[in-house]
């Protein structure tokens, strides 16, 4: 038990190492229906309002290991250009807890005919709070830890485009450009934050009537880290389930299921098998999403006349 725990201590220090300071962005499995999160120019891309809320439980069996919360909103506006977007993620690591709060705000110009370009920024800031007294540390006499707690506040701005058809999509985003120098020299000992690029697409095959196949990538970028690489397939079954595979490069594989319970509600479940040394010390990590569409649900529906001058209904979901 003292060589587990010794064990621990020693993962859990490279993990606040790699999540502090390498990727400010909390994980996500199901990053397809949590664009809103990490790129402000998705809110004025939705069909409807919608709110969101996520859980993340990572690495179960770890004490200390991450566990993120997000609650988002998005709120496209009448003319069909404007898009408003409010987003609370707690993540909490060890010792440390992260707070993010932001509103966002986009702005979509037709592409082409069949295609929009929306360009988005938001602004918020970071609530960091350390609390020494939640670790046990190799060398107890660190000043740093004479002061049992550290609570900092720091402003972020970030900014996206997200470009996109009724059966694709592709974005880029980065979450925070105040990176260097934010931090004082106490907790530079700590966090040394650094700008995080993401690059995320997808694109939704028709297979048959009822059948639809959406394979989708995010890439995270930090400058000086090995590239964070997930990549997904999912399948869509009547417009109500949703079940795929997802695959973290040299990290883990991962199942997704979802339901859509109603025309305003989805309801989606992931869960992740670490590929790597870690698999052996833990048993999975766990993550649930739930989103609320203020109107017909997450799939729009396009009526048309044929030439007898009867509607004919085209489903043609966005399915992100």
């Amino acid at each position: 038990m003292r060589n587990r725990n010794i064990l621990f201590f020693c993962i859990l220090s490279l993990l606040v190492t790699f999540t502090v300071v390498g990727q400010k962005e909390p994980q996500y499995t199901q990053y397809m229906y949590n664009i809103g999160s990490f790129n402000p120019a998705y809110s004025a891309t939705v069909d409807k309002s919608e709110i969101a809320g996520l859980y993340r439980a990572q690495w179960i069996d770890i004490d200390g290991a991450p566990r993120t919360m997000r609650f988002g909103v998005n709120i496209p506006m009448s003319n069909e250009k404007n898009g408003l977007g409010f987003n609370v993620v707690n993540d909490q690591l060890g010792p440390s807890t992260q707070t993010f709060v932001d509103i966002a705000y986009s702005y979509q110009v037709q592409f082409s005919d069949d295609t929009k370009l929306s360009f988005g920024l938001d602004a918020g800031g970071s609530f960091l709070n350390i609390d020494f007294s939640k670790g046990t540390f190799e060398n107890p006499n660190e000043p740093l830890l004479n002061e049992s707690t550290i609570s900092r506040f720091y402003p972020t701005i970030g900014a996206g485009a997200f470009l996109y058809a009724d059966n694709w999509y592709t974005g880029l985003s980065i979450p925070n450009f105040l990176t260097s120098g934010i931090y004082n020299e106490e907790v530079s000992t700590v966090v040394d934050d650094k700008m995080q690029f993401n690059f995320i697409g997808g694109y939704v095959f028709d297979l048959s009537e009822n059948l639809k196949l959406k394979p989708a990538f995010l890439l995270n970028y930090v400058n000086g880290l090995p590239l964070n690489i997930n990549v997904s397939s999912n399948f869509l079954i009547n417009d109500l389930f949703t079940v795929g595979a997802s695959y973290r490069v040299d990290n883990a594989v991962s199942g997704l299921a979802g339901l859509q319970v109603s025309s305003g509600t989805f309801v989606g479940y992931s869960y992740d098998y670490n590929t790597n040394g870690l698999g052996q010390y833990n048993s999975g990590s766990h993550e649930i999403i739930f989103k609320f569409y203020l109107g017909k649900g997450g799939t729009k529906r396009d009526k048309e006349k044929n030439a007898k001058g009867k509607p004919k209904q085209i489903d043609t979901p966005r399915f992100f």
